[in-house]
């Protein structure tokens, strides 16, 4: 892979990041505005929770599906296109007149995610010089911090008191800003090479790389079946009003930012693989420590390891991807991107279906809801250091 020159890069990684915003603040705003979309649609929180997961299965499949049918083409007109499709299906979702008509606009408007965020990831590595690769990498998933930062809190306050089709249409209007910023800011010609069918089948078959990107799906799932219900749990359990609910979102997005920052500062340094397992522990902790949260103080410090560490998390297992296998990083920032839409369709709907069983058998809604999420993680953990170990480069370093 030959790196495009470092001015390209450092132009092209702005409009990226902010792409990589507009796409995190598509896919939480269900979560966001949830108590509203219950509310409005007239379902349960449960089923209003299947849109989280219907969008992240979508996105899973389309992840690895779509990067090899786009493979040969110009970044900078299909990083482009999928922000304009990620517009259009915002703007449609928004005038939707019920659940089972929002349900099917919602998942194909996902597509783009699907697309964008694997591409900017393999087109900024192309763009980076080789020693700058991995800070290049988690400098553009900065965008997924910044949403939780901006996009949660906006989409909580604006569910609470103007409604749900409004926070999507901040989507819509966010999504054409993102489009016109790529298309004047990459390059034509930003084509990282096109994977051949035996280059797939190395990536399938390499054994460590594919435990990698499963670490990645148990941590979603971990992360999710929590996470997904966010607000439902801040109003019904803690008591929490709108303006309580968008401070812990923000407090929430705040230290994720804050994580990343750290992350991209340090990553090469330190090493992806060495970081995702100090994450890991981060998530671990907090969901450990959920039952303690009782008020809003003290779900602030609850969630504190978790908000720091759960963006940086993903960040880190793509630079530790990009720096495993710079040739197959196509490939295997598709597989993990897929794997982060799989984690959080495993963990919204095994979450889902914990809330609707207690439901039905009289229990609290969100019992057990942490306890799930901490054995997706213990697993993550257990993987990621068993790859750590055995993942060895040509030149005898570990990613």
């Amino acid at each position: 892979m030959t790196a495009a020159p470092s001015g390209a890069a450092r132009e092209g990684r702005w409009a990226l990041l902010f792409g990589n915003f507009v796409i995190g603040c598509g896919v939480m705003v269900v979560a966001g505005s949830l108590n509203d979309l219950t509310r409005s649609l007239q379902v349960s929180v449960a089923a209003s929770g299947q849109l989280i997961t219907v969008a992240a299965l979508v996105m899973a499949l389309g992840a690895p599906l779509l990067a090899a049918l786009v493979g040969r083409w110009d970044r900078r007109r299909l990083l482009t296109g999928a922000l304009l499709w990620y517009a259009l299906g915002h703007a449609a979702s928004a005038l939707m007149p019920d659940y089972h008509a929002l349900l099917p606009v919602r998942a194909l408007s996902m597509l783009a995610a699907a697309v964008f965020t694997p591409q900017a990831a393999a087109a900024i590595g192309w763009l980076a010089p080789a020693e700058q690769r991995g800070r290049a990498i988690t400098f553009i998933f900065l965008g997924w911090s910044v949403a939780s930062v901006l996009g949660m809190p906006l989409h909580s306050y604006i569910g609470e008191t103007a409604g749900w089709r409004w926070a999507f249409a901040l989507v819509t209007v966010l999504s054409l800003i993102g489009a016109a910023w790529v298309w004047r800011s990459l390059p034509d010609g930003v084509r990282p090479p096109a994977l051949s069918l035996a280059q797939w089948r190395d990536v399938f078959t390499h054994p460590v790389l594919m435990a990698v990107i499963a670490v990645t799906a148990l941590s979603g799932a971990g992360q999710f079946t929590v996470f997904a219900y966010f607000a439902p749990y801040y109003r019904q359990i803690l008591g929490a009003e709108a303006a309580q609910i968008s401070l812990l979102f923000g407090w929430f997005g705040a230290l994720g930012l804050a994580g990343n920052l750290l992350l991209s500062h340090h990553v090469d340094r330190f090493g992806a693989g060495r970081a995702v397992s100090v994450l890991l522990a981060g998530l671990w902790l907090s969901l450990a420590l959920w039952p303690l949260a009782t008020g809003v103080a003290s779900m602030m410090l609850v969630i504190l390891p978790w908000a720091l560490t759960g963006f940086a998390s993903n960040s880190a297992q793509q630079a530790r991807l990009g720096s495993a296998a710079p040739a197959l990083a196509p490939a295997l920032m598709a597989l993990n991107t897929s794997a982060i839409y799989l984690g959080q369709a495993l963990g919204a709907g095994g979450g889902g279906a914990i809330v609707a069983a207690n439901q039905a058998a009289g229990r609290p809604l969100y019992a057990g809801l942490n306890w799930v999420g901490l054995a997706w993680i213990s697993l993550a953990c257990a993987l990621s250091l068993w790859a750590l170990r055995r993942m060895r480069l040509p030149t005898g370093q570990t990613p």
